[in-house]
Formats: structure tokens, C-alpha cells, sequence
């Protein structure tokens, strides 16, 4: 049975000797066993903001009941939270770098297998979560891929490697990254059977036929390396090591092969785990309390005290969905990111543009932009006859139709649609054909749809040139085309 008072001791005692932060610095790292956060509460927020990328402990399961918990309210005493603040906080916008690394006897256990940026912006109370590739290559990490910082600063000095790559995304982005949370993965997975497993409902169907078969990564029978993955639509009750291989696939066939239906599935993961994770029957079972406690104090590391996580259960505890911005740096056709190989062959990604100012401004504005579908903004009807052809570049089925009906609601003519060559859009693409000619639809579409212009000429859009399917415009949809 765990012990009340001895929980609330520690946490008084580590609030005691948790200020350390240098102003003019930022965080600096903290002894081992002062990251170890040992309260059932401030373990659940822990992991919680790990695993959420849209901060999960905002739904009303939690929130509803959560805070009511007596023991919740006495750690809220304890921690002088009311009259400070976050780093970030006095600018409106917070940053919190999220790091799962494979950690135990994997190979490369340090290397930082997934990178997300999550920034929280209190006065608006929104949240946006940047997926950063691990093959990507910046100056920050000395051309090397961004995984390999954590596992560099750990080979100098234990614990060094979570400050080490918040700094390397805070000059990479050129936004400052104060705070960090490390999960092992091998941690996860163990924290989903301690809950009894969870359901996800399998959106679609997939086969990964290449995905490493753990322990067997220098097999000299090089098929014995992978193992074939299988998922079928529909409600699936997994337990760790199936969820995390649900997670974690990249290699499968089709639509699910794309890093934004891998961040998808991740969400799916995290949304199942918070609901069991939070749930009554698992926060008021001191039995899988215990055993959660331990699995955290093993595999998260972190720089929040325990004050700040108070501070930012206080900010985000309301957040709903739609206040949940997420972006992904991949090398898909209309993606920041170009694929390459590096000097000694490795496969790399680096920036499209030949350096980070797309990116960054993107992640720097990622605020500023419109939250509402850009579909239902309201432009004088067009008046130049424009014809436009459009391509469907995701999954999501009738999309080319429905915004079809649209645009020909502003005398657009619609003179064709299909799907487009690839179907991993994230943003939607506008080629002009018409040489400049009619610029004042090129500017309405771009209003109507969020679209960006591309300005390169790739072979395949010759026929839209000439023919039946002749246009002045060929518009290629995007998923966020189909955010409402």
C-alpha cells in the first residue's frame, strides 16, 4: 500500500531543493534522483504529457473528477505554483521537447527514436505538436541526424543528453526550448501491460513486411531480421509490445506507410492509454498504482519540477480537440523536407528550401494561422472563367468532390477531378497553368483552399495542358483540405 504522508514528505522535500534554474541560462541538469517524481499525481501528469502530444490530461475524464481527489489538492498546497511562472509563460507561448528513446539493451538505447515539439499558448489555450524526423540533418547536431545528440551528450555525461538536444531544437527552429520529457519505450510498453493492455480502433487495415525483429538486427540471415506485421480494421485489443509495434510501424504498404498516418496511429495509441491511464479504475488501484510508480521512476526523465507540472496541469487542464495544431516535417510532395543520402550512405533528410527558414517560420507562426476550415471564407464570386482541375492527394474518399461543389459556388469551372500520382499530401498544392494570366483566381483559390503555389514543372502535368482536362489551374488536396 503506498504511503500518504511518506509521498507528501518527498515531494516537499524535493520542492525544497528543486531551485536550480540559472534565469539567464535556462534549465540545468538535475541529480538523477530529483527527476524521479514519486507521487502517483505527479507521475500520472508526467507520463501523461509525454505521451499526448496534444496534452491528454485535458479531457473531462480527468478533469471532471481528478482534481477533487484530496491528495491532489494537498500536493497543490504543498508547491508555491500561484505566483510563478513558466519559462515561455511571459511570452504566451510555452515549449516542451518530447523524446522516446529505445533505452534498455537495444541498440543505440540513446537514440532519440521520436522528436516532437509540443508548444502550449495559454491565452488562447492551444497546444501544437511538431513531429521532427530522426533521419533529419541539421548544423545543430553537426550533420549528423538530429537522433544522435541525446546519445552523444550521454556518452560525455550521464543525464546531459535531454538538455543537449532541447538546445539543439531551440537554435534549429530558432524558439526557445526550456523544458524536456524522456520516455523509454521499452517503459511504455511495460506501463500498457501493468493497465491490462488497451483497445484501439485500427482505422485501416495494413502489412509492414520489414519491421525489425527485436534482437535479430545483425542475423546473417537478413530476412530473419524483420517480422511481418498485420493489422486488420476495426477494434483490436493490444497489449504493449503489440501497441507499440502499432505505433512505431514506418515500412507498411499503402497509405499507412506515410509519417503522417504514423503520427495518426500514435494518437490513437496515446488517446487508449490516457483513457485507461486516467481512468478510476486504475488511478484508485493501489496495486497497478504501485507497480506505474515504479515503471515511471525507471523510465521518465525529465527538468519540470514539481511545481511546474502543477503549473501546467493549471494551463492545459481545459484544452478540448479542436484547439490541436499538428504538423509533421516529412519529405512528401508538398512536405518541408527532401530525401538524400549521406556521405557514408545513410538515408538523411534536410531541408527542401536548402536551409531552415521554411521551417522555422512555420514553427514560429504555427499559431497565427487560421484555425477554421479555409473553405468557408467568404470571397466575391470569380469572373475570369478560370478552369481548374482537381486531384484528391490523400485517402479521405469524395474529397475532390465535396470541395469541387465549392469552388464552383464561386464560378469557378470545374473541369475534371481524380486522384493525384501520390496520396500523402499534408498541405494542398496549387499549379498554375495559366502563365500568370489570371491572378486573380490564383489569389482566390489560395484563400478558398490554404493552398501554397508551387513553381516547379514536373513532366506529369503535361496533361492538363492541352486536351479535355485542359486547366489554368491543377489544385492538389492536401488532409488539411479536410479540416473542419
Amino acid at each position: 500500500m503506498i504511503d500518504f504522508k511518506q509521498k507528501m514528505q518527498e515531494v516537499e522535500r524535493l520542492e525544497q531543493k528543486s531551485q536550480n534554474y540559472l534565469p539567464e541560462e535556462g534549465p540545468i541538469i538535475k541529480n538523477k534522483k530529483r527527476r524521479r517524481i514519486t507521487t502517483y499525481v505527479i507521475a500520472v501528469l508526467v507520463i501523461a504529457l509525454v505521451f499526448s502530444g496534444k496534452i491528454l490530461i485535458s479531457s473531462q475524464n480527468a478533469t471532471s473528477w481528478l482534481p477533487g481527489i484530496n491528495f491532489f489538492n494537498k500536493i497543490r498546497q504543498l508547491v508555491p505554483a500561484a505566483d510563478k511562472q513558466l519559462y515561455g509563460e511571459e511570452n504566451d507561448r510555452i515549449n516542451i521537447l518530447l523524446l522516446g528513446i529505445g533505452g534498455g539493451n537495444h541498440d543505440g538505447a540513446n537514440l532519440t527514436d521520436t522528436i516532437m515539439l509540443a508548444s502550449l499558448k495559454p491565452s488562447t489555450k492551444q497546444v501544437s505538436l511538431v513531429s521532427i524526423p530522426r533521419d533529419l540533418t541539421a548544423a545543430v547536431s553537426g550533420w549528423r541526424k538530429i537522433n544522435s545528440v541525446n546519445a552523444y551528450a550521454e556518452q560525455q555525461l550521464a543525464g546531459s543528453g535531454g538538455p543537449a538536444i532541447s538546445k539543439a531544437i531551440s537554435e534549429l527552429f530558432q524558439e526557445p526550448v526550456n523544458y524536456y520529457v524522456r520516455i523509454d519505450f521499452a517503459g511504455f510498453e511495460r506501463v500498457i501491460d501493468e493497465i491490462g493492455g488497451v483497445e484501439i480502433n485500427v482505422e485501416n487495415s495494413f502489412d509492414d513486411y520489414t519491421y525489425p525483429a527485436e534482437g535479430q538486427e545483425d542475423n546473417p540471415n537478413y530476412y530473419a531480421r524483420f517480422e511481418h506485421l498485420h493489422f486488420t480494421a476495426g477494434p483490436t485489443k493490444m497489449n504493449g509490445s503489440l501497441a507499440l509495434k502499432y505505433a512505431r510501424s514506418r515500412h507498411s504498404l499503402g497509405q499507412e506507410g506515410s509519417d503522417f498516418a504514423r503520427a495518426r496511429r500514435q494518437q490513437l495509441l496515446l488517446e487508449a492509454v490516457k483513457e485507461k491511464l486516467l481512468s478510476r479504475q486504475t488511478l484508485l488501484n493501489p496495486v497497478v498504482l504501485t507497480k506505474l510508480i515504479s515503471e515511471f521512476n525507471q523510465d521518465v526523465s525529465t527538468n519540470l519540477s514539481t511545481w511546474e507540472i502543477i503549473r501546467l496541469w493549471d494551463l492545459s487542464k481545459d484544452i478540448k480537440q479542436d484547439q490541436i495544431i499538428n504538423k509533421v516535417l516529412s519529405d512528401a510532395p508538398d512536405g518541408y523536407l527532401v530525401a538524400g543520402t549521406g556521405q557514408d550512405g545513410a538515408y538523411i533528410l534536410t531541408p527542401r528550401s536548402g536551409n531552415n527558414s521554411e521551417i522555422r517560420s512555420m514553427v514560429q507562426n504555427i499559431f497565427n494561422s487560421s484555425s477554421t476550415n479555409p473553405l468557408t471564407k467568404t470571397i466575391e464570386p470569380i469572373t475570369d472563367n478560370a478552369r481548374v482541375f482537381i486531384a484528391n492527394g490523400t485517402w479521405v474518399a469524395g474529397l475532390a468532390g465535396k470541395t469541387s461543389k465549392t469552388l464552383e459556388s464561386y464560378q469557378f469551372k470545374i473541369v475534371g477531378t481524380g486522384n493525384a500520382v501520390e496520396r500523402n499530401y499534408e498541405r494542398s498544392v496549387i499549379y498554375d497553368l495559366s502563365a500568370g494570366q489570371k491572378n486573380e483566381s490564383l489569389l482566390a483559390l489560395k484563400k478558398l483552399t490554404g493552398a501554397t503555389q508551387a513553381f516547379n514543372s514536373p513532366i506529369w502535368l503535361e496533361p492538363y495542358k492541352e486536351g479535355d482536362n485542359k486547366s489554368d489551374f491543377l489544385l492538389i488536396l492536401g488532409t488539411s483540405a479536410n479540416k473542419e
